[in-house]
């Protein structure tokens, strides 16, 4: 009879500890407490203790982060997995969970001005760069002291080729040049990459973009609020060009890459002036799988043939400098981190996001809602 009880008790403590309400030092308490500490090395704790949580913003990139991210780690070190979660790593997520201490997450798709935030918060992880090799991505914006990058997006100029047949525009003063290139214009609802373009339209050389003028930039912003819609995920920014509802419109690239192969290439993009952002990955403090998580990360980067795959599934760009030359011929218009497109770019900076978001996106969000 005590022997059932005590099964009981460790079948509930570990289905507890699967549903996040209970972290994993305090699941080990239990078992201590239950007398069954010697099943830490057990299968079914093993099974536990062994497994790291890799959360995404769900469609694809489940698959693609598995494929891409967990399998070559996992091939690498037996009697790991890595389970993809798709219910959206946001900032006010992570915050909830370490501070409950109720931590079940090992590694976030984030952003940099997040991984700043989050950092100075002690929210997340300092990177361990003893384990995760600098010397593996692109550029020194791509590996913050909160996050690193094994991929990267940019934010770029798309417009509808059809309705300018003398020629698209070809930089941010263009995109704000309503005379020349008539018609409604397209721009996120967040800051985030509208004021960097803003800034340039201005003319500010992009070689010395930082910092923002961000009352100049919320300016030049306002110069198209009534000319203008907005955007709040990808799949609505592709509907306003696809419907032309705007006739050109400050997109991911990922999102203007569909719309150039959808529409035979009607919806063209440009690479010159883009704002190339590393998709950065954070580790939440505290989480279950301790240092194997900056293990998964640093195999994340090492390995460009990954990046690779992922970037002719998502169309997100490789950071590793060798990945590069490994990209087939016809996806290579399309990766922001090709040295003919990157060039063409600027790297944003994301510790200055990190710095300034806050306060900047509630000026920008009061700016273009009047």
């Amino acid at each position: 009879m005590m022997q059932t009880f005590q099964q009981d008790c460790v079948e509930l403590a570990f289905r507890r500890y699967r549903r996040g309400e209970v972290d994993r030092r305090t699941l080990l308490a239990g078992l201590g407490a239950l007398g069954v500490l010697p099943l830490a090395g057990g299968k079914a704790a093993a099974q536990e203790a062994r497994r790291l949580v890799m959360v995404n913003w769900g469609g694809i990139a489940n698959q693609g982060f598995g494929r891409f991210y967990g399998d070559p780690f996992v091939a690498d070190n037996p009697g790991w997995t890595v389970v993809q979660d798709s219910t959206g790593p946001s900032a006010g997520r992570i915050r909830s969970m370490v501070e409950s201490g109720r931590v079940t997450w090992d590694l976030c798709d984030s952003s940099a001005a997040s991984s700043v935030l989050l950092g100075r918060q002690n929210l997340v992880a300092k990177i361990d760069y003893s384990i995760v090799g600098r010397d593996n991505v692109i550029a020194p914006g791509f590996v913050l002291e909160y996050g690193a990058a094994p991929y990267s997006f940019s934010s770029v100029l798309a417009y509808d080729s059809a309705k300018f047949p003398d020629g698209g525009p070809t930089s941010w003063a263009d995109f704000w040049d309503t005379r020349k290139f008539p018609g409604t214009r397209l721009l996120r609802r967040d800051a985030t990459a509208m004021l960097d373009a803003a800034q340039m339209a201005l003319g500010k050389d992009p070689a010395n973009l930082y910092p923002l003028d961000v009352r100049a930039a919320l300016r030049k912003v306002q110069e198209l609020r009534r000319n203008a819609v907005f955007w709040s995920s990808g799949s609505e920014s592709e509907q306003f060009l696809r419907t032309g509802e705007a006739v050109m419109g400050i997109v991911w690239h990922t999102r203007a890459t569909v719309l150039d192969k959808e529409t035979n290439g009607r919806i063209k993009f440009i690479w010159n002036q883009g704002l190339l952002q590393p998709g950065i990955m954070v580790i939440p403090r505290g989480n279950p799988g301790g240092e194997m998580a900056q293990r998964l990360l640093a195999s994340m980067l090492a390995k460009p043939e990954p990046q690779v795959g992922l970037l002719g599934l998502l169309g997100n760009g490789p950071t590793n400098p060798r990945a590069a030359a490994m990209v087939p011929q016809d996806l290579r218009r399309f990766n922001p981190t090709d040295p003919d497109n990157a060039r063409l770019q600027v790297v944003m900076d994301g510790n200055w996001w990190g710095d300034n978001y806050q306060r900047v996106n509630a000026d920008y969000i009061d700016t273009i809602t009047g």
